[in-house]
């Protein structure tokens, strides 16, 4: 189960619609030909169509109502309206329309991997962890990201050989690596409890280092993370609170973990050749809109869902849909609307706020 991210002062609105504005697609191309392409790691909230290609997943959004705001109204398998934090995201950073493809996809296409994969690759993986085991018992097969990294290798050995091995690493260091997992290790936990909160804290750290560590010895340096939200206060969660309110011992956890990854990327960079890294407090950003929903008429309810005794149901054909989508902060149960994707890519990409963002924002990892 997850949670998009979601990030607003009001200042925020006016600069993505003067960046949007100022990104020409020569320049854009410009930047990311000097830059290096973005690689993409995570679950539902940077899904662009991966679990489209698994036979056994049920965590899908390849059906009405996801997409209604898509181009053509389609369901792309992104569990958005629209466009997902993946794809506004990269086009605020320059060089890209939409998020780079699913490595499934390119896999099943075959004679265009080679030249795809320098583009960039998305291995996001709806219902996906930290941990590989998460996700499996309530969606059946999902890509954890052991496996996503593991995707990463053969990337890797592929840029190499086409490349050489000289132009191929110079290429991979250039290039950003964007995260945003956690948020269903962290509800597994809630549902299970196996150990102490602490000691959960301590394990998804660990986890997440353990990654991190294989990826800098394939030679990624530019890690862009984007950790846990207040997941306690999406409408599923919401759905099953007394009185609808956001569940406290969930959020705590939350901001746990920011706190804790803050101090392994410290420790990372400070130990690590070469390590760079932009941290996005997104427990922060997405308590300062639903503290002060400026933009939004609705922060607290699902765009597409029907109430059930069980919370809320899944979003498809038949159920409840709002008329304006960009009146909500949330589109189903778990997940932002295209509008506040846009939104919380604004504040991963240029903010200053150190409360949202640090120690620097996306936009200037990419180009360090």
């Amino acid at each position: 189960m997850t949670m998009g991210l979601i990030a607003q002062k009001p200042v925020l609105l006016v600069i993505y619609l003067a960046v949007v504005g100022a990104l020409t697609t020569s320049a854009k191309q410009a930047e990311v030909q000097t830059i290096g392409p973005i690689f993409i790691f995570g679950d539902s909230t940077m899904d662009v169509g991966t679990n489209n290609h698994i036979k056994n997943c049920t965590a899908r959004a390849d059906h009405p109502y996801y997409g209604i705001d898509y181009l053509g109204s389609q369901a792309t398998g992104r569990f958005s309206n629209g466009l997902n934090t993946a794809d506004t995201i990269v086009q605020l950073l320059g060089g890209y329309d939409t998020s780079p493809q699913p490595y499934l996809a390119l896999v099943e296409d075959g004679s265009n991997f080679t030249r795809e994969i320098l583009n960039g690759v998305n291995f996001a993986s709806g219902g996906a962890g930290l941990a590989r085991s998460i996700g499996q018992s309530f969606y059946g097969q999902v890509v954890s990201m052991e496996e996503q990294v593991q995707q990463f290798e053969t990337v890797r050995g592929n840029i190499t050989a086409l490349l050489g091995e000289s132009k191929g690493s110079g290429l991979l260091q250039n290039s950003m690596y964007i995260f945003s997992i956690g948020s269903n290790d962290l509800m597994t936990y809630i549902f299970t409890r196996p150990m102490t909160p602490e000691q959960f804290v301590v394990n998804l750290t660990d986890t997440y280092a353990f990654h991190l560590k294989n990826l800098y010895g394939m030679g990624a340096r530019k890690f862009g993370i984007i950790s846990i939200p207040p997941i306690g206060c999406c409408p599923i969660a919401r759905s099953l609170s007394p009185g609808g309110a956001c569940t406290d011992e969930t959020n705590n956890l939350a901001r746990a973990c920011h706190d804790s990854f803050e101090s392994l990327l410290k420790n990372m960079s400070s130990t690590l050749e070469g390590f760079k890294y932009s941290l996005a407090n997104t427990y922060n950003m997405t308590m300062n809109i639903i503290t002060k929903p400026v933009g939004f008429k609705n922060v607290t309810s699902a765009c597409c869902a029907d109430m059930t005794p069980q919370g809320l149901s899944e979003c498809k054909k038949g159920v409840h849909l709002c008329n304006n989508r960009d009146d909500y902060l949330f589109w189903d149960a778990f997940h932002p609307t295209q509008k506040a994707s846009k939104l919380a890519a604004t504040a991963l990409a240029f903010s200053q706020d150190p409360d949202f963002i640090s120690p620097i924002n996306f936009s200037s990892l990419r180009k360090a």
